[in-house]
């Protein structure tokens, strides 16, 4: 029996989604809004060197162009602006959700001027009347960058999307200390880092890479880009929502189905959320990114992932961003750790982090002035950052769906494809009763494809995906029911041949840079005067800056830098107050490396 929690909760999520009202929603930014609604010339953004060919982007991503150090580098800032709640401070440059989505503009804008000014950064504004759990409000607005694609006779988009607000114990509490670093700050860190990657790469369809507001009390920002789409009749292709992507531990509580036990490791394993109804085409995302994973990127990452397709819309009495696009027929998935430090069951006895102000990046547990226990975990985090851009670079560079009829015939069940016609398609079998993933996958040339293997007198849940001639699949249709009358007879299931060869392709830039660069601040702690080395093992291109910052995230000093490779080094006074002080190399406004000093 569901707890009295969950059940308020349940009812709460859904008055909220009923009753909610988002008016005056509309894109700030004219450019931006014209490439969503597909008014725009693609030649207008086109690169000046394209590079389109999904295999070259793929192995690109999983060979180390997103970095760990960034990730942290964009956590660790969001968690100094002390609150992230949607109806905090929008006034202060250093605390609050105003101070957030400035900052998250501002680094869309840097990305963009690295990459000849394609991406284009805007607000997602609205208007709340009813439906938010701590009332009204007023100009908010979602933080989005939108990339334009090449091909606008499909005008498709896909979004790359997380929360970014953040709560503590109250819900309504927009004072306390909430730094929300894995709910939702890793979730954010990701959709930031691909902006960062993916803007250089060209896709078909538009990616937008958003960032949303009003989740914690009612799903708000996420309704309202929802809405934005449905008022404009705008083609969505997949949305994939990211909500507490960062964390492998699990706590003394878990919202269902979760992780066994307190203190349980879980590293490798992703969960994938999406509502089952078979006539809608939901779970079949949930399937196709976990094809895509097994057949693109599992023989070529080191460290394989499971990406478990959950048969629940989302974890017991939750919800998530994911959701509002399911009211209104779009596809979506959420992506969701394996481990969760926590339930939000805040309350007498809940000792998690999840919803109080203890959900921080970790601990010093030496007092050494450096974190050595963190909450979350960065090459998890990376991981699951390569899925979403696997998703998204197929989903944005492959064939839409195809159509199919299924024929209840006296010899069997027989797939005929009606629209959308491809050199291949997959077959995908489900078994009624079974758990969510496919019993079998057979792969034909025709457009008419008896089912092998199927007994007669049972019935199957069948569903079809196209495969273009770059070998590239459509996500999955949604399921027919049928009753088969016969015994089939048997043929090969389909083994995946579209894979990768990533030692065949070339890499876009060096590996791992972030791992040739050492920082160092002697003395540390110092009484005022110190000296920052910086010892480089990697080609120097690029506009390079060192970045003092106080604990803040306030930037007190940028020092323009020509470095050379090898040792190099400099002294800085500053009149620094007594305090913990943070030391950055920037290389194109990205955080290469970074240093913590303490200053008494």
């Amino acid at each position: 029996m569901l707890s009295l929690r969950i059940l308020i909760t349940i009812c709460f999520t859904a008055i909220c989604l009923i009753c909610s009202a988002q008016s005056n929603v509309f894109i700030t930014d004219q450019k931006a809004d014209a490439v969503i609604k597909g008014n725009y010339d693609p030649t207008v953004y086109s690169a000046s060197i394209i590079m389109d060919d999904h295999e070259f982007i793929l192995c690109n991503l999983i060979d180390g162009l997103i970095s760990t150090d960034t990730l942290e580098s964009y956590l660790v800032k969001l968690e100094r602006f002390h609150t992230r709640h949607t109806y905090s401070d929008t006034l202060s440059a250093d605390t609050g959700i105003g101070a957030t989505r400035r900052w998250v503009h501002k680094k869309f804008k840097q990305f963009s001027g690295r990459n000849e000014n394609r991406l284009i950064p805007a607000y997602l504004q609205f208007d709340q009347i009813g439906g938010g759990s701590c009332g009204n409000g007023f100009g908010w607005r979602n933080i989005i960058a939108v990339l334009p694609g090449s091909d606008t006779s499909d005008q498709s988009n896909v979004i790359i999307e997380a929360h970014i607000d953040s709560r503590c114990e109250v819900n309504c509490d927009v004072n306390c200390f909430a730094p929300g670093v894995d709910d939702n700050g890793s979730g954010s860190a990701l959709v930031i880092e691909l902006a960062r990657v993916m803007s250089r790469f060209t896709f078909k369809h538009n990616i937008i890479f958003m960032l949303t507001i009003g989740e914690e009390q009612g799903l708000l920002g996420a309704a309202a880009m929802s809405k934005y789409f449905v008022d404009n009749a705008i083609p969505l292709k997949a949305v994939l929502n990211n909500d507490v992507v960062g964390g492998i531990i699990c706590g003394a509580t878990s919202s269902p189905p979760s992780c066994p036990f307190e203190g349980h490791i879980d590293s490798t394993q992703l969960r994938i959320f999406s509502n089952g109804n078979p006539a809608e085409p939901f779970r079949g995302l949930a399937r196709t990114v976990k094809m895509f994973y097994e057949e693109k990127l599992l023989d070529e990452v080191n460290v394989p992932m499971t990406l478990s397709v959950m048969l629940q819309e989302d974890r017991t009495g939750r919800g998530g961003d994911h959701i509002p696009f399911r009211l209104d027929g779009f596809r979506n998935i959420r992506f969701t750790s394996a481990n969760e430090h926590g339930d939000a069951g805040v309350g007498v006895g809940y000792t998690d982090r999840q919803h109080t102000s203890g959900d921080i990046l970790g601990v010093d547990t030496n007092g050494d002035m450096s974190l050595d226990e963190y909450y979350v975990d960065m090459n998890y985090l990376a991981r699951n950052a390569v899925v979403n851009g696997m998703s998204a670079t197929l989903l944005a560079s492959g064939p839409e769906t195809p159509g199919f009829k299924l024929l209840d015939e006296p010899q069997g069940l027989r797939v005929e494809i009606t629209s959308g016609f491809l050199p291949e398609y997959r077959i995908g079998v489900r078994e009624t009763g079974t758990t969510s993933d496919f019993v079998a996958v057979y792969r034909t040339e025709d457009s008419l494809f008896r089912i092998p293997q199927l007994t007669g007198g049972q019935s199957y849940y069948i569903s079809v995906a196209g495969i273009d001639d770059e070998g590239i699949m459509s996500p999955f249709t949604s399921e027919i029911l049928g009753s088969n009358d016969a015994n089939t007879g048997p043929g090969p299931v389909d083994d995946l041949p579209y894979k990768l060869n990533c030692s065949l392709i070339g890499i876009d830039e060096p590996k791992e840079e972030k791992a040739l660069v050492d920082i160092w601040v002697v003395p540390n702690p110092a009484e005022g005067k110190i000296r920052i080395i910086m010892d480089v093992s990697f080609e120097v291109k690029g506009e390079y800056h060192l970045i003092v910052s106080d604990n803040t995230g306030r930037e007190i000093d940028v020092i323009p830098l020509q470095l050379r490779n090898g040792m190099n080094s400099i002294n800085y006074s500053n009149d620094l107050s007594a305090g913990v002080y943070f030391v950055s190399l920037m290389r194109d406004g990205v955080v290469v490396r970074s240093e913590k000093a303490s200053i008494f």
